[in-house]
């Protein structure tokens, strides 16, 4: 019997990754002075570091939500000029 709890979600390009690999991704790609830019957050624009990042944006849902977005755009921006996932 499949368990209830964890649906399968194939069609989700977040699924199964953790929020320090989409945020290592981020820093990797645009660098932190951009990513601070993209979204003006202090743990991205004052001192950053991954575990600064992930203890604001595990406390902070709308930060949170805008990190992601933006790893959604940086997916697709790769996709449509031919680059790696």
């Amino acid at each position: 019997m499949p368990d209830a709890a964890a649906p399968a979600q194939p069609r989700n390009p977040l699924h199964g990754l953790t929020l320090e690999a989409i945020v290592t991704a981020l820093a990797t790609h645009y660098g932190w002075a951009e990513l601070g830019e993209r979204i003006p957050v202090r743990c991205f624009t004052h001192d950053p570091s991954i575990g600064s990042s992930l203890k604001f944006l595990r406390k902070t849902p709308w930060a949170r939500e805008k990190v992601e977005g933006l790893y959604l755009f940086m997916l697709r921006e790769r996709h449509r000029s031919g680059g790696a996932p």
